[in-house]
């Protein structure tokens, strides 16, 4: 199938035509004009284009259904509600926005690689059709790992915190420009990865494995070849969260975390992998709802901090390429000022880019009145149109830079032969094989021999726990799954106990077992309990972190532990080798492990245990 052209749009103004067949000639990168000047083709194209179009240009919505033009009622129906149309195509014909999101679950975008490639290729069409002809960034978080919204058969790469322990720069450098081609392929020009945190807490509830590590030249190293990975995949790169979200034990989709580092402490730990990215050209920085008393005494969040984002990053940093928010549904941003507010007092700080939009309490949409908001501000003067003419030209830059008004369309025609092709697969599968981590083998119980034995596969997750019985089976043994979740109860433990009885081996996955806090929202200590009770049966009992390596320090009595950092069915795959030696474990914790009180350390950074070393 050839590349979709729009069909029945209005005539481009001339410029916009100019436009084009420019890029298209100059290509995928076209350069400023004159050396330090801003390229006349972009400034003429933001003169076209009124107020409340450039405000729009800001904006990255999300939207419901899988397609361009859905009719489904369900999906109309949440469309209505957030922008009173019915579906993306609208939602361009009404008010123009920048960008799209995808979202695998609420909104449920994701399908198939087919499907999004069409779906992204609507979304051209539909802006390739406006008065100015303006294509649009099409954004994910396909971090991988925990975080991939583009299921099988795209490629699964490990998640970062994985890729640091397995220590290459080539491994990640190859997998971002693997999953910067697979994107491209459907359409999809922006990812919001890598993580560029370190995550020096423990108890972070939302970084954790995200992070490549505990290390700030570690994480350094990973997130520059990351970023140039991605950019020779075609997509631009976002590292996240600025100026560093890697210490709090706050969630900011729930919460207002605060990073109590002082101005020492950021720069020393927060600040490397942001300059390395910046030094290697990074497209996009996106911010951190968290409060820095340190780096901004208002104590605004950093998305709405002017100190942070225009004193530090813009000016200190001397960055100038997009700052995006992080999702503007996010509790971290909206505790202190209203929703209307909150995209002016972006700007102000320094950003350019306004992700997610939230809904309000009664389920209707608040985007139609931010982007009110911001036109009111110019007209009243609290913002120049100078300073959205600043923040559009940066986004129309990148779009230019990754080749999106010479051909914004994805080619449907190669999706089998891009996506998921074996070769990328198998790139992936060794870049997992060498980062399994043996971080506990006090018994020698490993490796496995093969062969004939009872095992009980246990603890959090169907799928986990399933697969993980099914690699054991393959290699001769019987085997009993006892799924037990996240929080496993008195009987659920009792069963998995019973179990054991009859087993000659015991695996037990564990889920951020760690997290024992009680009240809503956290796991308790099940899991905890859980491990302690199988390993007072007697019975050997192998247990595997198929997320954070912190588990451990709640259950020291077990005596053979490996970290995987991920659940992908790479990861158990790769795991399942190591458990019968058919491949050295290679990986070495990229954190350390403290005692469950924090006061000592458990297992330093880059321990691992090998069976050949």
């Amino acid at each position: 199938m050839s590349r979709p052209r729009a069909r029945g749009r209005r005539p481009a103004r001339p410029f916009a035509a100019l436009l084009a067949g420019l890029l298209t000639v100059t290509g995928l990168a076209a350069p400023d004009a004159h050396a330090g000047g801003k390229d006349p083709r972009l400034l003429r194209l933001i003169r076209s284009m009124t107020l409340e179009e450039k405000a729009a240009q800001l904006f990255v919505l999300q939207v419901f259904g899988k397609s361009a033009d859905t009719t489904d009622p369900a999906d109309v129906a949440a469309n209505r509600r957030l922008y009173g149309v019915d579906n993306a195509a609208q939602v361009i014909a009404r008010y123009k926005p920048g960008g799209f999101i995808y979202y695998a679950a609420s909104p449920a975008n994701v399908e198939s690689p087919k499907q999004l490639a069409a779906f992204s290729n609507g979304i051209q069409r539909a802006a390739m059709a406006q008065r100015n002809r303006i294509p649009a960034t099409i954004a994910i978080d396909q971090e991988g790992g925990i975080v991939a919204r583009v299921p099988p058969p795209a490629t699964q790469s490990p998640g970062s915190m994985a890729l640091a322990a397995g220590r290459s720069t080539d491994d990640a450098r190859t997998l971002a420009r693997i999953t910067g081609r697979e994107l491209r392929a459907i359409g999809v020009n922006q990812d919001y990865a890598p993580d560029a945190d370190v995550n020096v807490n423990p108890g972070n509830p939302v970084i954790g494995v995200r992070s490549f590590g505990s290390d700030p030249a570690l994480v350094s190293r990973m997130v520059a070849a990351q970023v140039d990975g991605y950019r020779s995949g075609g997509v631009a790169a976002t590292i996240k969260h600025f100026p560093g979200h890697g210490d709090t034990t706050t969630d900011s989709h729930t919460g207002v975390p605060r990073i109590g580092h002082t101005r020492e402490e950021w720069e020393r730990i927060d600040l490397p992998p942001f300059q390395r990215a910046i030094a290697r050209g990074v497209d996009s920085i996106m911010t951190a709802h968290i409060v820095v008393p340190s780096l901004d005494p208002s104590e605004d969040p950093a998305t709405l901090s002017r100190p942070i984002l225009t004193g530090i990053l813009r000016q200190r940093l001397g960055y100038d390429g997009v700052v995006v928010t992080d999702a503007l549904d996010m509790q971290g941003v909206r505790d202190k000022y209203g929703d209307e507010r909150i995209p002016v007092l972006a700007l102000k700080a320094g950003v350019d880019v306004l992700l997610k939009p939230p809904a309000d309490a009664s389920g209707n949409g608040v985007f139609p009145r931010q982007l009110a908001a911001v036109v009111d501000a110019v007209k009243s003067g609290e913002l120049t149109e100078r300073r959205i003419d600043e923040s559009v030209y940066r986004i129309l830059r990148l779009k230019q830079r990754r080749g999106l008004f010479r051909d914004p369309y994805a080619d449907e025609s190669t999706i089998d032969r891009v996506v998921g092709k074996a070769a990328h697969l198998a790139a992936a599968q060794r870049a997992t094989d060498r980062t399994t981590t043996l971080v506990r083998n006090e018994a020698g119980l490993l490796p496995l021999a093969p062969g004939a034995r009872n095992v009980l596969v246990t603890g959090w997750g169907a799928t986990t726990t399933a697969t993980l019985a099914g690699e054991f089976a393959a290699r001769g043994a019987t085997t009993t799954v006892r799924e037990t979740g996240l929080s496993p109860g008195r009987a659920a433990i009792d069963q998995a106990v019973a179990a054991a009885e009859g087993a000659d081996l015991v695996v037990a996955v564990t889920n951020r077992a760690w997290d024992v806090k009680e009240e809503s929202g956290h796991n308790g200590p099940g899991q905890m309990n859980l491990v302690k009770a199988l390993v007072a049966t007697g019975k050997p009992v192998v247990v595997i972190a198929a997320r954070d390596p912190y588990d451990i320090a709640y259950f020291t009595e077990a005596r053979t532990y490996v970290a995987t950092f991920s659940y992908t069915a790479e990861a158990l795959r790769s795991v399942a080798k190591v458990l019968f030696g058919e491949i050295d474990p290679k990986g070495r914790l990229p954190v350390t492990i403290p005692v469950r009180d924090g006061s000592a350390t458990l297992y330093p950074f880059g321990h691992g245990l090998g069976y050949r070393r």
